[in-house]
């Protein structure tokens, strides 16, 4: 996309046509929508995690026996 200043068209206007073919052309929304795409996490991580999860559970379950919780 190439904007260029027309004769005797003032700064203003020219940003004015700019932010209008920009917004036909769709570059901000797809900007929008790159910038908040979360990764999916790997298999290793979502093992990890799952893991880390069962041992947390273990440890509550062992202290609430125990009656040391809240």
């Amino acid at each position: 996309m190439k904007i260029q200043k027309q004769q005797r068209e003032t700064s203003q206007s020219l940003v004015y046509r700019f932010t209008k073919a920009v917004q036909k052309s769709g570059i901000l929304i797809e900007a929008r929508k790159r910038k908040f795409v979360k990764r999916e996490k790997s298999e290793n991580l979502k093992q990890r995690a799952a893991l880390v999860r069962e041992e947390k559970k273990k440890e509550f379950q062992k202290l609430k026996k125990l009656g040391k919780t809240k």
